[in-house]
């Protein structure tokens, strides 16, 4: 069965500091939260999964769960445990911040049926981490990462593009530590700015300046270029769509558009036909046919028919068209050349 989660959000609990970009309460839709409204709502999507739920995992999202009061972190845990229990769930997961990760934390939890531990990573550079108020260090990360993955936990790195002082550079050497961790996914989120953030004052001063849709795009493919070297999965590009990102108080400025993760995957796309393309000579005048898995044409095509536009100028083809193949998966192509 395909893997579903069943969302529970803890909007803010268990953040000890506010960091420059962070408006959880408008990223989640939620304002505020109880364990009884959380149990009806896994009630709720468990019933409506049907018998997919028996895959999916309870997903404690939106705070730092393993820096919430400890008795209510157990309570949740006990929650999740009951429907684990029940047969209606596969398991738990939840997202933190590095520096809520130590050895108690990591036993109490593997008394639960906890398959996976996201960490908000945002960035590996600490000038980077220092600017957005992040409230540790690289270094804290690097420790977590590795005592997750030791527990035997599946470990997700999410990390953020576009943040106060990261450059692209920054961002290679961010994915590059949690490939090295040996990671079991990444979830990348160009940066978006909230009202009622200090990011946003900050762009209001001058002192940011947010990414566009197109530089976020840009450089969120580089990065999964890197990813797809390193066999690394990306789980997500970019938030997901909900509508208070669309409110007054929602987004303000930033790289934030519906299809920003289909566009990043048309870029990646490009990068790796490219790859292929420069390998040939002499391409003037002739015609490319390339194929990829049935699944993935329209993100190979690009929005607008943007990647055979720029293939075909960019190397004179006279003509080039992008198929589907039922034998390819993934990112896999081949091209075939004709005069």
């Amino acid at each position: 069965m395909k893997h579903a989660n069943i969302p529970v959000f803890v909007p803010h609990l268990g953040c000890p500091n506010d960091c420059v970009f962070c408006n959880q309460r408008k990223i989640t839709g939620q304002e505020s939260f109880s364990i009884e409204d959380a149990r009806r709502s896994v009630e709720e999507i468990a019933s409506s999964l049907g018998d997919a739920s028996k895959s999916a995992e309870i997903a404690f999202f939106g705070g730092s769960f393993t820096g919430i009061d400890r008795k209510l972190m157990i309570d949740l845990l006990d929650m999740a445990k009951d429907f684990f229990d029940r047969g209606l769930v596969s398991g738990i997961r939840m997202s933190t911040r590095p520096d809520y990760i130590d050895g108690e934390i990591l036993s109490i939890l593997s008394e639960y049926p906890v398959k996976t531990i996201e960490l908000g990573i945002q960035s590996l550079s600490d000038k980077v981490l220092s600017a957005s108020k992040r409230g540790h260090i690289a270094s804290d990360s690097i420790r977590a990462m590795k005592a997750v993955k030791d527990a035997n936990f599946a470990l997700i790195g999410q990390m953020m593009v576009g943040l106060p002082l990261s450059t692209l550079e920054d961002e290679i050497t961010t994915i590059s530590g949690i490939c090295d961790s040996g990671a079991d996914g990444i979830r990348i989120y160009p940066t978006t700015v909230f009202a009622s953030t200090e990011l946003c004052e900050m762009m209001k001063s001058g002192s940011y300046s947010p990414l566009s849709v197109e530089e976020a795009v840009a450089r969120t493919a580089e990065l999964l270029c890197i990813a797809h070297d390193r066999n690394m999965p990306v789980i997500r590009v970019g938030l997901c769509e909900t509508d208070s990102l669309h409110s007054e108080n929602g987004i303000v400025a930033g790289a934030f558009h519906p299809a920003l993760g289909e566009m990043c995957m048309s870029e990646l796309f490009f990068k790796l036909f490219s790859r292929e393309l420069d390998s040939y000579a002499n391409l003037a005048g002739k015609k490319a046919t390339i194929y990829v898995a049935s699944n993935m044409i329209s993100k190979a095509i690009g929005q607008k028919r943007i990647n055979i536009n720029k293939i075909k100028e960019k190397y004179s083809l006279t003509e080039i068209k992008i198929q589907g193949n039922p034998l390819l998966s993934g990112y896999s192509f081949s091209i075939d050349l004709k005069i």
